[in-house]
């Protein structure tokens, strides 16, 4: 009689005891692992995950066609969810057409997806910075420098003389950083002339290659450098370290994106104008937690997701000026 009623108590305990949750697997596909600020937000996404969720790391190496392979791949393998940092924006529609079928969530960060695309699936979703007001920050940090410092008008003509480093071509975070920028200097009186620009691709190795051209061509005539990511602002540095400015009171404002690191130390010794947050923390974070919610069929409110989505879905992470004020 003991024994039975041990065992009814054992059992009793066991059903009332909460149901353990089944731990989630969810693909995250880099499209470059070469790239630092994309590999900064995948390591915040593969490090922030409990014993409840397995992260399925991919690295794209660049190649569009890979990626489609690797998501084939974990497809098959029944992932709960997955997390796309696209190779190719124009791509996506493709991407999404695959992923529709098998019904799991996938969240796309850093390259937007085009809204006509995302509304082809209702568990498709875009978490990224908002390159508008990322690219008016910049134009914001250079418009103060030139009004607090005329003198940074070196021919002394009215018109700021710039040279630009793009991003990769088409890449929605280049061309609205770029647009914005220059807009931000205008709305603030000044008036511009643009040098010369080139891609380098997001890479601090092509931009230092590329202001070296420039400098050869333009010399002294270059007032600013506006680059549209860290890495190529920081090329730019080392581009005209170089040639001896930031020695013997020559400086030229650069300006970047991303407040990575090594930007913030070039801030810090005052060869950096100024970058803008791309928070990584806030897109990994972000991309995490609604991955899992949408793979639990969780509720995505208030409560449990601290962050604002459109109607469109896209959530947008804030950016935030870093300036060597700010650094104090």
């Amino acid at each position: 009689m003991r024994k039975t009623t041990l065992y009814l108590f054992i059992v009793i305990l066991f059903l009332s005891m909460p149901a353990q949750a089944e731990q989630l697997r969810i693909g995250a596909l880099i499209y470059d692992g070469e790239d630092a600020f994309m590999t900064s937000v995948f390591n915040l996404i593969r490090n922030g995950v409990g014993n409840e969720v397995e992260i399925l790391y991919r690295d794209s190496q660049n190649m569009q066609s890979l990626q489609n392979e690797q998501i084939e791949q974990l497809l098959g393998a029944s992932a709960d969810a997955l997390i796309i940092n696209a190779v190719d924006r124009t791509a996506i529609i493709y991407l999404i057409k695959m992923i529709k079928p098998h019904g799991i969530p996938v969240i796309f960060i850093n390259r937007e997806p085009l809204h006509e695309d995302l509304l082809q699936y209702d568990k498709a979703y875009y978490v990224g910075n908002d390159p508008k007001q990322s690219g008016t920050m910049c134009g914001e940090i250079l418009a103060d420098y030139f009004l607090s410092h005329p003198e940074a008008d070196i021919n002394g003509d009215g018109v700021i003389q710039y040279v630009m480093l793009r991003g990769e071509p088409g890449h929605q975070d280049a061309e609205l950083r770029s647009k914005h920028s220059i807009l931000a200097m205008q709305q603030a009186g000044f008036q511009l002339e643009k040098l010369a620009e080139d891609t380098a691709m997001w890479q601090r190795a092509k931009a230092k290659d590329i202001m070296a051209g420039f400098l050869s061509s333009f010399g002294d005539r270059i007032e600013c450098v506006i680059a549209n990511n860290d890495e190529m602002a920081l090329g730019a540095i080392e581009a005209l370290k170089a040639i001896g400015v930031y020695s013997e009171d020559r400086f030229i404002p650069v300006v970047g994106v991303d407040a990575t690191e090594p930007a913030r130390a070039a801030v810090r010794e005052g060869t950096l104008l100024g970058t803008v947050v791309n928070d990584s923390v806030s897109i990994a974070d972000a991309a995490l937690k609604l991955a899992t919610l949408l793979a639990r069929n969780e509720a995505v409110d208030e409560l449990s997701f601290p962050y604002a989505i459109n109607e469109a879905r896209y959530v947008f992470t804030e950016s935030q000026k870093v300036i060597a004020e700010t650094m104090k």
